[in-house]
């Protein structure tokens, strides 16, 4: 996995142009295999550098493995819709750093339910060709009707005619999660792969983990430079 073959856009102009020419290499597809390792990845923002973490877990069993992380230049400006080009980078490398390569990556973002079909998990899984998925906790587009207040229950999310994802509750009585394809796998592997990833909270592990990681990071970063 490198990110030195990908061109990174520095401008919106470029960026559009990316999104268009990379949203017909996506590819809904079911997983050819089960995967035995995933990986959460997760990106904090300190000043103009971005933190990037990938936490390494076996599947199905969800134990721990391994963690990695780098931090990178921002070279991209906060624009909505345009995430993956902001945190690309640092997330791609800290996949690198992974001593064993993740069948699936879960992004605390989107895949498909995107205006473009490119969410981060999208961008970031055709640059590396692996099977990603989107878990968003929050909707970007698309219209639902709400899901069942039980764990398990979901509903479709679909946007311009087209189910782009499933909004599903995850935990009883807890808001819903916003789940999309990414690449190379397709809706009914993305959601079970999320739910077989949940234990205590609302949000799957290797997620919550990186977001924990990220944000440690950041905090120690910033008690450094005072």
């Amino acid at each position: 996995m490198t990110r030195e073959s990908f061109h990174w856009p520095r401008h919106i102009s470029e960026a559009k142009a990316v999104q268009e020419n990379l949203k017909d290499r996506v590819k809904i597809t079911p997983l050819r295999r089960s995967p035995t390792v995933i990986a959460g990845v997760d990106a904090a923002f300190l000043n103009n550098k971005a933190i990037g973490v990938a936490c390494l877990y076996t599947y199905p069993e969800i134990t721990p493995v391994e963690d990695a992380y780098t931090i990178a230049e921002v070279t991209f400006p906060y624009i909505p819709g345009f995430l993956s080009f902001r945190e690309g980078p640092a997330i791609i490398e800290a996949l690198n750093r992974l001593k064993i390569k993740p069948h699936v990556i879960l992004f605390d973002g989107q895949g498909i339910a995107h205006p473009k079909r490119m969410g981060i998990a999208s961008h970031i899984g055709v640059i590396l060709d692996i099977p990603t998925i989107g878990c968003a906790k929050s909707r970007l587009v698309g219209e639902y009707k709400d899901p069942g207040a039980r764990k398990g229950k979901m509903s479709s999310l679909k946007y311009q005619g087209k189910v782009v994802g499933a909004v599903l509750r995850t935990k009883d009585e807890v808001r819903p999660v916003f789940v999309s394809p990414g690449h190379r796998i397709d809706l009914k592997a993305s959601v079970e792969i999320v739910l077989n990833c949940v234990s205590r909270y609302r949000i799957p592990e290797p997620l919550r983990r990186a977001d924990f990681l990220s944000k440690k990071i950041k905090r120690e970063r910033l008690t450094i430079s005072r």
